[in-house]
């Protein structure tokens, strides 16, 4: 049996998991009243930060899903995300419309990288 480490966990969910070499995050939000442009950026924020602490970084992450409540957003959303990215080192990524769990929400991210 694979032994199971996990960060930041409350009474719901933990912020990471880590398992089998791999590092699981739960999904970033970022702070109601920002645009989508600044919650991406406070999306990605959070996952340098969970992935630090896990022990690994963003230029191990091979897959990535992002949910936007408007895909009318993409664009913002976009150049955020092709900022942060290290140049050839895009992980595997699907990007999608959904309802958020509070309407102040407007993009999370999800991540799953491998350890070094």
């Amino acid at each position: 049996m694979p032994d199971i480490t996990r960060l930041e966990t409350g009474a719901r969910m933990s912020e990471a998991v880590i398992c089998n070499g791999m590092v699981y995050l739960a999904g970033q939000v970022g702070n109601p009243g920002e645009s989508v442009a600044d919650q991406t950026r406070t999306c990605l924020s959070e996952v340098d930060r969970l992935l630090a602490l896990a022990g690994t970084d963003k230029t191990r992450i091979v897959t990535t899903q992002i949910w936007l409540a408007d895909i009318a957003s993409f664009d913002d959303m976009n150049a955020v995300w092709d900022a942060w990215v290290p140049a050839g080192q895009a992980p595997a990524r699907a990007t999608g419309e959904s309802r958020l769990a509070a309407p102040e929400y407007l993009v999370e991210v999800i991540v799953t990288a491998a350890l070094p």
